[in-house]
Parts: structure tokens; C-alpha cells; sequence
């Protein structure tokens, strides 16, 4: 299986949750694309709040986080696209499956509305480029 790249620097984890946010019962997803201009497969990072609980609590949350992303994240992940996932309080006490399910949920969900943003993006420029083609100088 094929190494997922993590995000890692604290000012990428800011820059993401400025994007889009999904919220289910088990997870949060927040999405927000890749600021790189070449094509890069997507990246993932993983959160998990002192309020969940100790330090045990928290690390149990992070592995069964990265073990869905695993088997989730290679058939449904966009390539130039940056996601964080987010433990709730009871990520680390759920049945894995609903874990899965939730987690494939709430990406279709995201990945549908990062291409209608993405779509959007690229029709107000064909505008702005019409218009100034069109338009005398």
C-alpha cells in the first residue's frame, strides 16, 4: 500500500481549517487545496484536542484515525488537496466500521464540494477573461 504524505507544520493545520469543514459523529474533515503549482498526491493530517481525554485516549484516537484514513483515503482522496481530520469524543470508542463509514461519508461529501469551488473558480475567470478580451482598449 502506498506511504500517505502528513501534514506536519502547524501553519498548514491553520491554513486547512479555513476551508472546508465537515462535521459527523465520529469525525471532523476539514479540506482546503494544496497551495503547491505542481501535481502532488493529497496530504493528511490528524488532531486530536486534551478535551477528548489523557494522553492514552488521545493516542488511541490518532491510530484508529490513521488506520480509516488508511483504508479510505487511497480510492477517494483528490490529489492536490490538503485534509485534516479531527478526533471527537467518541472516535477512539466507536465501532470501526461506523469509523469508516462516517470518515467515507463526510470525504465524498468534501470532495463534492472542493470541485464545485474549484468549478466555480475556473468559470469566473473564463468571465473575467472574456470580458477583457472583449472590451477595447
Amino acid at each position: 500500500m502506498d506511504k500517505i504524505l502528513v501534514l506536519k507544520k502547524r501553519k498548514d493545520f491553520l491554513r486547512v481549517a479555513k476551508g472546508i469543514r465537515m462535521i459527523v459523529s465520529t469525525v471532523i474533515l476539514q479540506a482546503a487545496p494544496s497551495l503547491s503549482k505542481d501535481p502532488v498526491p493529497f496530504k493528511i493530517g490528524y488532531t486530536v484536542t486534551k478535551k477528548i481525554g489523557k494522553a492514552h485516549v488521545r493516542n488511541r484516537t490518532k491510530r484508529r484515525l490513521r488506520a480509516a484514513a488508511q483504508a479510505i483515503f487511497p480510492a477517494f482522496g483528490l490529489p492536490n488537496v490538503e485534509y485534516v481530520l479531527v478526533g471527537r469524543y467518541n472516535t477512539a470508542d466507536c465501532p470501526f466500521k461506523v469509523l469508516k463509514s462516517d470518515m467515507k461519508w463526510a470525504l465524498k461529501k468534501t470532495n463534492t464540494l472542493l470541485m464545485e469551488q474549484k468549478n466555480q473558480q475556473n468559470t469566473q475567470a473564463n468571465v473575467s477573461d472574456n470580458s477583457a478580451a472583449t472590451s477595447p482598449a
